[in-house]
């Protein structure tokens, strides 16, 4: 557990890692030593269509998890991969063609819907007004800049889903593969939950959005009346994304910088934030609906 820079105690837990169970490089004995050896309050197990359990392994807390991927690699027809995190019982999906279906037995069983990986898939908001059932979407995943593949950001993604008044709480993953410095250890989110939360606790806590996702930088995003204002540890830039595409005190470019009051534009239906750290390090707060 951690403690943010206002006091409040937080979780840090990767929510999207695959094992020899399925296409991963590491038996999950061996995952679960390197999260906890990296400083991670827990991890989710996400093979594909293989439903981990909720537990402890070697010390590491597991949330249950599980990765569907609907159709195969020609995103023109629409591929879609979903996580479902925190089910409580097997669903029956194995039979399933289409993205709706496996939404809903995910949440039928308990667990929360998870869209991984959007830019990667090339996913569109002309697909996502067609989905019900998502309770967050991943803004960044790591191995999605790893090895043979380049998109791992969908920062257009959810900024256009928000032009179209589609807000989700936004996760950064590693989407663990090879446990290389490509994919592992690398991107996470700080939840804000007490030591012993239960998984219902954590998945109303994420759904909720009380996170930020980070690959080492802390950033608070706040609305005090007409301003927006973003506090963060010691950072090289920081920058506003909003339905606007310029604004004047959009972004900050200063080495150490902690802090960036905005005054909302009359505008401006949205607006979420990104921190980099010296090092290239990134962190993103999730959208504030103005």
């Amino acid at each position: 557990m951690y403690t943010d820079m206002f006091g409040k105690t937080r979780m840090k837990i990767n929510l999207h890692l695959h094992t020899s169970e399925s296409d991963g490089w590491k038996f999950p004995e061996e995952a679960a030593e390197i999260y906890k050896n990296a400083g991670y309050d827990a991890v989710a197990i996400t093979d594909h269509w293989k439903v981990s359990n909720s537990g402890t392994i070697n010390g590491l807390r597991i949330l249950s998890g599980v990765e569907y991927n609907i159709n195969k690699s020609d995103s023109s027809v629409g591929v879609y991969h979903i996580l479902g995190i925190g089910q409580k019982r097997q669903p029956s999906i194995a039979d399933y063609p289409q993205a709706q279906p496996v939404i809903d037995e995910i949440n039928r069983c308990g667990g929360i819907a998870v869209l991984a990986h959007p830019a990667w898939c090339l996913n569109t908001v002309e697909q996502m007004k067609k989905l019900r059932g998502i309770s967050a979407v991943e803004i960044y995943n790591s191995v999605s800049d790893s090895h043979q593949s380049s998109r791992p950001y969908a920062g257009h993604f959810v900024d256009t889903c928000a032009n179209s008044n589609m807000i989700f709480p936004l996760i950064a993953a590693d989407d663990t593969h090879y446990y290389d410095e490509g994919d592992c250890t690398k991107s996470f989110i700080m939840l804000e939950c007490d030591k012993d939360a239960t998984d219902d606790q954590i998945l109303s806590a994420i759904k909720a959005g009380k996170f930020y996702s980070s690959q080492g930088p802390e950033i608070h995003i706040i609305r005090d009346r007409n301003d927006i204002v973003i506090n963060c540890t010691p950072s090289s830039r920081i920058s506003l994304f909003s339905n606007l595409v310029w604004g004047e005190d959009y972004c900050i470019r200063e080495k150490g910088v902690t802090q960036m009051r905005h005054r909302i534009a009359p505008d401006e239906k949205f607006i979420r934030a990104e921190v980099t750290d010296e090092h290239g390090n990134k962190a993103w707060s999730n959208i504030i609906k103005l």
